[in-house]
């Protein structure tokens, strides 16, 4: 008999953030309470996403986009006669027939609607409006995604709790060798500044061009190069466009996606990491990249000012003279980056796996399991 199921269907290449999600807090929850009766609800398609040989599986091939799912998911947790299910994305069953929790990342089509359609703005909505009043608790990632769910569903503040991510234990700082392996490996410049993320409009990726651009005028830039790295979405080219339009292709890399094992040693050889985007559900690559000795430029809203705290050099990532202000002085200030360095290790050790394993196993105790 199962008695708490977690639905990590979402846990493909399309989702590889809720992929890390669902590895870290399941591998975490066996750690800190291994009698757990707990068992993931998979896409058998995607397992290799799911690393978790000791935890028991159940089969699904129903898509959590498909309508099929109310009563498909609906019958295996009465078939496995399920005390709860944990469901990581809002599209779920919103009448699972069990005490339900969801997890909540963030609210972009609500924040920016000027980049989906109206009737994806609609699906978006009525899917989480189904998916919070079937869930007896809420998980946010964030203070910010929390605020955003009150004000945009008006859901009581008390449902929803706030259970943080954490950097992956490997994130840690890396050796030259391992460093200058990556180096050659992605063929990097000798300096770099680094920014790792999507270039969705909310991540500002041409602002940090331009701000780039700002350095070379002063001179600060002298020799430094941009490596921009993480997946493209060729629907949004502005930040390529721009580097051909101001002649910087020579000093702007665009690397595209980088293995999991590399980004230690990429974050390691940044001199300084930048992150200038708008909005967050969290900003986890500002904890990974402090977890590996970078001195951290980031954004002051939405959620980064909460996950960065002291640690970081805050500004307003819609003022390009302030993001260049800031850049500069961790790039040659080196009290100011050694401080900014030390400051980040211990930022990104207050966030942990088990930590967050075990606010969430106190949900799932409250809502009766």
């Amino acid at each position: 008999m199962t008695h708490l199921i977690l639905d990590a269907r979402t846990a493909t290449d399309h989702f590889p953030g809720i992929g890390r999600y669902v590895v870290n807090l399941a591998s975490a929850l066996k750690r800190i309470a291994p009698d757990l009766d707990l068992a993931l609800l998979r896409d058998p398609a995607a397992a290799q996403r799911l690393p978790l040989p000791d935890l028991h599986a159940l089969d699904c091939t129903v898509s959590p986009f498909a309508l099929a799912q109310q009563w498909r998911v609906r019958s295996i947790l009465r078939q496995s006669r399920a005390a709860l299910y944990h469901s990581a994305y809002y599209l779920m069953p919103y009448m699972p027939g069990v005490p339900a929790v969801v997890t909540c990342y963030d609210l972009i089509p609500l924040i920016y609607p000027q980049y989906f359609t109206a009737l994806q703005r609609l699906i978006f909505r009525t899917t989480h409006f189904l998916a919070l009043r079937a869930s007896r608790v809420i998980l946010a990632i964030s203070e910010a995604t929390k605020t955003d769910l009150v004000r945009f569903f008006r859901v009581d503040p008390q449902r929803i709790v706030v259970t943080s991510l954490a950097a992956d234990s490997h994130f840690k700082p890396s050796s030259r060798t391992a460093i200058d392996r990556v180096r050659q490996q992605y063929a990097l410049p000798d300096r770099y500044v680094l920014y790792f993320g999507s270039n969705k409009p909310h991540k500002n990726v041409p602002r940090l061009i331009e701000t780039f651009t700002r350095l070379e005028i002063r001179d600060r830039g002298s020799g430094m190069g941009l490596v921009i790295a993480g997946h493209w979405d060729e629907r949004y080219p502005q930040a390529k466009d721009l580097v051909g339009q101001l002649s910087l292709k020579d000093r702007v890399r665009f690397i595209g996606p980088v293995q999991d094992d590399d980004l230690p040693a990429l974050y390691s050889g940044a001199e300084v990491f930048v992150f200038p985007s708008e909005y967050e559900g969290f900003g986890l690559p500002v904890l990974e990249a402090m977890a590996c000795g970078a001195p951290v430029v980031c954004s002051n809203r939405s959620s980064l000012p909460e996950v960065a705290g002291d640690a970081a050099l805050l500004c307003n990532p819609q003022n390009s003279e302030a993001l260049t202000d800031a850049i500069e002085r961790a790039l040659i200030d080196r009290d100011l980056r050694a401080t900014l360095q030390q400051r980040g290790l211990a930022r990104a050790a207050q966030f942990s796996w088990e930590q967050t394993a075990r606010q969430t196993l106190a949900i799932y105790k409250q809502c009766g399991h």
